[in-house]
């Protein structure tokens, strides 16, 4: 598999990568088998970027990376994780509800200091089991997550003593690059046009659907010399599932507005010959600044079939038939 370069560090990932929400719990029970089986078939298809976080299943994402990555040739994958949130012991019964099943028995605690980080740095080692982390994400660290007062708190935090630690990890080669890991613009925005960033892990917000990172991250990023891994491409399913009841996008059930939309953009994939998921898999991969693009799931057979689309060719003139303007207009 094909790999780019990460901003202007030597680390270079393949063009999908793995993430570990899925094989964590989200919103489903993943037995481990399951979870092993998977990473297996990411393996042989050729990925070599791992993404986890000690959010995902509570710590459970990371022990099973770790299993997994640990008879492999250190030099022959990359790993990233992410800081911002410590877990702390807790009893069975008041383990927080965070859409995981099964996690865990731990609680959160949301630490951007220079010292949360390097505690987060250390537990993470000891979690994985393993000896080097090549990336870093800040994780949450927006008012997505945090509404607008918290977040104040928290960047104030990352500025004065997070970010200091994530470059004295840099210079000292613990880590090779470090960024954020995040579900929307603005932060990205804040924190480029003060600090730079290797890397943005980016959710949902540079997809078909949801071209929110176009206007303003996409241009500072080529200028800071940042670059993106994208997550989300199917903004929660409905570039996956179509239109149908029940369909969801940015986590909630699809309006009629963007039922609509995504009815105008079958229209243009059936038009073309290829699926909808096919146009939406490939196409951040159309932005030089884009390093990756993350596909994470629990099922063997799903991740076959996301790895599949790759396979499937779409003219590259019919991307530009996807822009929001044209979709808009064609429904009339």
């Amino acid at each position: 598999m094909k790999k780019r370069r990460v901003g202007s560090t030597a680390l270079e990932i393949t063009e999908v990568s793995f993430g570990g929400a899925a094989v964590g719990g989200l919103y489903r029970a993943c037995p481990r088998d399951a979870a092993m089986q998977t990473l297996q078939v990411a393996w042989d298809a050729g990925l070599r970027y791992f993404d986890t976080a000690p959010f995902y299943g509570f710590g459970l994402s990371e022990r099973r990376f770790g299993d997994f990555l640990r008879d492999k040739p250190r030099d022959s994958y990359v790993l990233s994780t992410k800081v911002g949130r410590l877990l702390r012991p807790v009893p069975e019964d008041q383990i927080p509800d965070h859409s995981y099943v099964d996690p865990l028995p731990f609680a959160l605690d949301y630490d951007y200091s220079y010292d949360g980080i390097m505690r987060s740095v250390e537990f993470s080692y000891a979690r994985l089991g393993l000896n080097r982390i090549d990336i870093l994400f800040v994780h949450d660290i927006g008012v997505y997550t945090h509404c607008v007062e918290k977040t104040k708190l928290h960047f104030r935090q990352f500025m004065d003593g997070g970010l200091k630690a994530l470059e004295e990890l840099k210079s000292s080669k613990v880590i090779s690059a470090y960024g954020l890991g995040v579900n929307e613009v603005q932060i990205c925005l804040d924190v480029l046009h003060r600090a730079p960033l290797d890397c943005i892990l980016l959710a949902s917000r540079y997809s078909l659907l949801d071209r929110t990172a176009e206007a303003e991250l996409l241009p500072l990023s080529r200028q800071r010399q940042t670059s993106l891994i994208i997550g989300g491409v199917f903004n929660s399913g409905i570039l996956a599932t179509g239109p149908v009841p029940g369909a969801h996008f940015d986590y909630l059930p699809a309006t009629a507005d963007i039922l609509g939309r995504v009815r105008a953009m079958e229209k243009i994939a059936a038009e073309g010959g290829y699926p909808l998921a096919a146009a939406a898999f490939q196409f951040p991969l159309h932005e030089p600044v884009v390093a990756s693009v993350l596909t994470g799931t629990a099922k063997p057979t799903n991740l076959t079939r996301n790895l599949q689309l790759l396979d499937i060719q779409v003219p590259e003139t019919d991307f530009a038939k996807y822009d929001p303007y044209t979709v808009v207009q064609q429904l009339g």
